[in-house]
């Protein structure tokens, strides 16, 4: 199997720890760009259906820095189990993609 040079890393984090996390990411050139946003999450945790209010960080990357990135998210996040999931980049604009691989350099 081929893998993807570029992949789009998704992670939940509350309010205020996810614009840390996401600054702290792209300092470490583990990411070249991460968006947050708002989103509301409805889960089963310990047996009980939850709704918070959360924020979803979209991660731009290299698929050579996953395993560092998700080490990283790990250390800093304060959820015991962080949702942190990648999805291959298939394609996209070329000089945005070039972009992303200056920036994780």
């Amino acid at each position: 199997m081929v893998l993807p040079e570029f992949v789009v890393v998704f992670c939940t984090a509350p309010a205020g720890e996810a614009e840390d996390l996401a600054r702290a990411l792209v300092d470490a050139r583990l990411a070249a760009c991460v968006n947050v946003t708002g989103v509301q999450s409805f889960y089963r945790w310990e047996g009980a259906v939850q709704d918070e209010s959360e924020r979803l960080l979209v991660v731009k990357t290299e698929h050579r820095l996953l395993d560092p990135l998700i080490e990283r998210i790990q250390e800093l996040h304060s959820y015991d189990l962080p949702e942190i999931i990648a999805m291959p980049i298939v394609g996209g604009s070329a000089p945005y993609l070039d972009w992303i691989r200056e920036e994780t350099a």
